[in-house]
């Protein structure tokens, strides 16, 4: 988990610079190992090496597989590698217990979009009305276990390009950007037997606990 955090920072800060205020997709991000409690000299290191402050040049690409697990669910996996003739063939043997398929082929069954999760401390805020002043497109309610007691919590889809903007216009508005990055959000889910449902859990985690795997994206409530 440390070293996906890690990872996560590093490109974060690649992409968009070295000061969260000005850098959303970092300020998710270490919002995020902080509550990992990754220490606070990783947090820094991670950031001057992402944002090119050190000798040490970050050479992850992100690579992305699509496919469908067991049972014919949609899958689509990004990996953040330094080596993808390592990361492709074992991705590709996790796959066997599912179909690996070509760049493209599970992409209708997603949306691309920008996602913007945050919170409030005022619990009666008006989310709605924050979204429209936004720009955001839709939105809908964090689950409860995401939320602290007396808050409010909101998930917020956007256009891609809408993303940094977006995200910036609900933090002048008081809430707290707990994530804000691009998402496959899927159309449609299929419904599966406990048995089944079982066999794609295990699928998703083995695919999940890979090392060079950052995100999981499956038709799969």
């Amino acid at each position: 988990m440390v070293v996906k955090l890690v990872r996560e920072i590093m490109v974060a800060a690649k992409l968009g610079g070295p000061d969260p205020d000005l850098n959303p997709r970092l300020a998710a991000a270490v919002e995020k190992a902080r509550k990992a409690s990754v220490y606070r000299d990783t947090i820094e290191r991670a950031i001057k090496k992402g944002s090119g402050q050190t000798d040490d040049k970050v050479t992850f690409e992100l690579v992305t597989y699509e496919g469908f697990a067991p049972h014919k669910v949609p899958v689509v996996v990004e990996c953040l590698t330094d080596n993808r003739n390592r990361t492709a063939p074992e991705i590709r043997n996790i796959f066997k217990a599912g179909s690996l398929g070509q760049p493209g082929s599970v992409g209708f069954f997603f949306n691309h979009l920008g996602v913007v999760e945050a919170t409030h401390t005022d619990a009666q805020r008006d989310a709605e009305g924050d979204a429209i002043e936004a720009g955001a497109q839709e939105i809908e309610p964090l689950e409860p276990d995401e939320v602290s007691a007396g808050q409010k919590g909101a998930r917020f889809i956007t256009d891609i390009k809408e993303l940094d903007t977006v995200s910036k216009a609900l933090k002048a508005a008081g809430w707290n950007i707990v994530s804000a990055e691009i998402r496959y959000v899927a159309k449609s889910f299929p419904d599966l037997a406990e048995s089944a449902r079982k066999e794609v859990v295990d699928f998703l985690n083995a695919l999940d606990d890979h090392d060079d795997v950052h995100r999981v994206y499956a038709a799969l409530k």
